[in-house]
């Protein structure tokens, strides 16, 4: 194919005997496998009683995602929705990362060993895999060099992005699909494979909705730019694939729309379902400074410098550190005299780089004011629910390939230029090598979880067990904890999860529950310690939220901040608590629930 013999060098240079390539990809993997194991080793020693210290909050929700999977696969739950959470309302986990994908294969894992192993497997796989993933195409398709393929991958797998999204975020680690999207992508220009690529394709597509569908878009606009870029460079050679690339495109959006019809129905109008993100497309962007700084997990990184360019923990998306970035643009001067196809690559992750910093530019945490034209599309429909800087991702993964183009070229260099490169890749690589995620120590399940107490109160399938402080965005992540160690074998009200703020006059996207008031009041408690005098008309009101959320028991959870004033809160609209197995809880059964719907 044209487009593969722009970017790599003649077939017929002189390539290893067979059993050292395959000596080459099996270290290749045992070092992708042993870094990823790296990364995760300090939450690999108690998967179940440990969290990641950068993102407990997404910690918790993807055990509760693992848990689901482990339902729908046991239990026969429906895949799309989840009645175990935000009872009565449910989860709408399309709407939400279902990664029903990886849930469900590994459930057997979740129901035998826990959420918790399954979640940090995953995360492990997900580093190791993405690497392996980008190493087999770039040395079967676009090098000829393990080395070069070695070196792509590696980047592409542990660049901070992914570092920094290992910290909790399944979803954006597991990104094996993508380079074999890509590459069908590629192949549907050759003659005859419409039909067969197609449907490849196709299934792809389908396989990656079901672990991401965000990173399904930034794959799709990236293939746009570089088609477009590609188009205006090489007029001649489009015009004459064209036919053959729109045909196996036809065939693949067929293949996809009747497979996904329902779910993406379910989405976007099925119950709990949102339009937008809870907040404003400037808030989360990438700073123009973090192109030249280092992310907090890497070697060389400072985490009070990269916090004035970042905008969390898991969102260090560019950082490519100073000669990282060298690099980088010296692999896209190399290439760009030679390939018309790595032209347009460097010009599609230019693009997207430029997407990823929103719509004003920031420097340093500094808004300098200086509109950039994200701001022009950041209210279409399907980007308004994107994380603007996660765009960064796609020049990220961009520069791994190019890193393994130039560095399979190096042959070609004077012996002075392959010296000088050599050094420029330890000086590059060395100083971005991962550092293992930090962690903390979880609080310990009491006996009255552990041992499966809590069933002789919730006694029934359609009565929840309510923990306090309620499950909420960056609170009572205990009681999420709690159902998802437990396999969600009991219902929950309230949680951390997508979905419409105040449903039905407002479906903007929330990360909490629609409010009540006894959410609120025991959210003021715990963050305040306030111990508020109650009416008779407020201990109405929180009878009547705990009749509307089913409750059978409510618990409050040891060691909670501003545990006393929660106690005595609790105390006076409930009575004075039991103590069972290392737990003050209130028996609720005799509320006078309605039949569940």
């Amino acid at each position: 194919m044209r487009a593969v013999e722009e970017v790599v060098e003649d077939k017929a240079d002189p390539r290893p005997p067979a059993p050292r390539r395959t000596r080459a990809d099996l270290w290749a993997l045992l070092s992708y496998g042993l870094l990823a194991v790296l990364v995760l080793s300090r939450l690999w020693r108690d998967p179940s009683g440990r969290v990641l210290a950068s993102n407990d909050d997404d910690h918790g929700f993807f055990m509760f995602v693992m848990a689901h999977g482990e339902r729908v696969l046991f239990h026969g739950d429906n895949p799309l929705l989840s009645d175990r959470l935000n009872v009565p309302d449910g989860v709408n986990m399309m709407a939400n990362t279902t990664v029903l994908a990886l849930s469900v294969p590994f459930a057997p894992i979740t129901h035998w060993l826990g959420a918790g192993v399954t979640l940090v497997l995953l995360l492990t796989l997900g580093l190791a895999g993405t690497a392996t993933a980008w190493y087999w195409v770039l040395s079967r398709h676009l090098v000829t060099s393990r080395f070069a393929a070695w070196i792509g991958g590696l980047w592409c797998g542990f660049c901070p992005a992914l570092v920094s999204h290992a910290n909790g975020h399944v979803n954006f680690v597991s990104l094996f699909v993508v380079p074999f999207i890509v590459w069908q992508v590629l192949r549907l220009r050759e003659p005859g494979r419409a039909v067969r690529g197609g449907l490849i394709l196709g299934l792809l597509i389908v396989v990656q909705v079901f672990i991401n569908e965000e990173i399904l878009l930034f794959t799709a606009l990236t293939l746009g730019v570089f088609v477009i870029a590609y188009a205006l460079m090489a007029r001649d050679r489009v015009r004459h694939e064209a036919r053959a690339l729109l045909a196996g495109l036809g065939v693949a959006g067929l293949v996809s729309v009747v497979l996904l019809a329902y779910p993406l129905y379910f989405q976007f109008t099925g119950p709990g379902h949102y339009q937008g993100q809870p907040f404003e497309p400037d808030k989360y962007a990438t700073d123009f400074a973090s192109i030249f700084g280092f992310a907090r997990q890497s070697l060389a990184g400072n985490a009070e410098l990269t916090r004035t360019m970042s905008v969390s923990g898991t969102e260090d998306n560019v950082f490519f550190g100073p000669f990282g970035l060298a690099l980088v643009v010296a692999s896209a001067v190399v290439l760009w005299r030679r390939s018309v196809a790595a032209r347009a690559a460097t010009v599609a992750a230019v693009v997207l780089l430029i997407v990823s910093m929103g719509p004003h530019l920031k420097v340093f945490g500094h808004n300098t004011g200086l509109p950039l034209p994200f701001g022009l599309v950041s209210h279409v429909p399907i980007i308004d629910l994107v994380s603007v800087t996660r765009f960064a991702m796609v020049p990220a993964t961009i520069a791994g390939v190019l890193l393994a183009l130039a560095t399979d070229r190096w042959r070609e260099f004077t012996p002075r230029g392959r010296r000088l490169w050599q050094v420029g890749l330890v000086l590059a690589l060395v100083p971005l090598a991962p550092k293992p995620l930090p962690v903390v120590d979880a609080d310990p399940l009491p006996p009255f979880v552990a041992e499966g107490m809590w069933r002789q109160y919730v006694t029934s399938d359609d009565r929840t067990l309510v923990t306090v402080p309620l499950p909420e965005v960056t609170t009572g992540r205990a009681g999420m904890r709690w159902a998802s160690l437990t396999h969600l074998d009991y219902r929950s009200p309230r949680g951390y999860f997508m979905g419409p703020i105040n449903p039905p006059t407002d479906i903007t996207g929330s990360w909490n529950a629609p409010r009540r008031f006894t959410a609120d009041l025991l959210w003021r408690v715990r963050e305040y310690g306030e111990r508020p005098a109650l009416s008779e008309s407020d201990k109405a009101r929180i009878t009547e939220d705990l009749i509307f959320w089913r409750a059978a028991v409510v618990v409050l959870v040891p060691g909670s901040r501003n545990e006393g004033p929660l106690l005595d809160t609790l105390t006076a609209a409930l009575g004075e608590p039991q103590s069972v197995g290392g737990v003050q809880l209130w028996d609720m059964r005799a509320l006078q629930v309605p039949p569940a719907e």
